[in-house]
């Protein structure tokens, strides 16, 4: 049986890997900046430096992103459960299972795969305010829902 609070808190804990995989990224190349700075040997020790700030302007960003989404996560509550498909909610189509809260892709969770969008996504936008029985096409895919948690 899926439960939707599971499924939630394994996205949750998936963002919070991310966030702490990035910081720990983020201080290696602060401690090898650092390093850099130490030496004074011209043109090439002044590219390293450039190119480990541009690393990590890359890792800032995505460090916001997934702050972002952890935040999204963090302001729903998996025990509500409507019958019409609104952020947050859980549904299973035809052709997938799709937890419409944040943009984290695909998991497995408990022998079943998971797709986290967001509903800003094609899939995401067209599903919300809709109800079992209805369909939606994506480009020539027609997703008809089939439950809704």
């Amino acid at each position: 049986m899926l439960s939707k609070e599971k499924i939630h808190a394994h996205f949750l804990a998936l963002a919070n890997t991310s966030i702490a995989r990035i910081e720990a990224a983020l201080a290696d190349l602060k401690e090898s900046g650092a390093n850099e700075t130490k030496s004074t040997a011209g043109d090439k020790h002044e590219t390293a430096l450039v190119m480990l700030q541009i690393e990590q302007a890359n890792f800032r960003t995505q460090l916001t992103d997934v702050q972002e989404k952890k935040a999204m996560l963090e302001r729903l509550n998996p025990s509500i459960v409507t019958k019409e498909i609104r952020i947050g909610s859980l549904v299973i189509t035809n052709k997938n299972i799709v937890y419409i809260s944040a943009a984290l892709g695909k998991q497995m969770i408990d022998a079943n795969e998971i797709v986290a969008i967001s509903p800003q996504s094609p899939l995401g936008a067209k599903l919300i305010g809709r109800e079992i029985g209805a369909s939606v096409d994506i480009n020539g895919n027609v997703f008809y829902i089939e439950k809704v948690f």
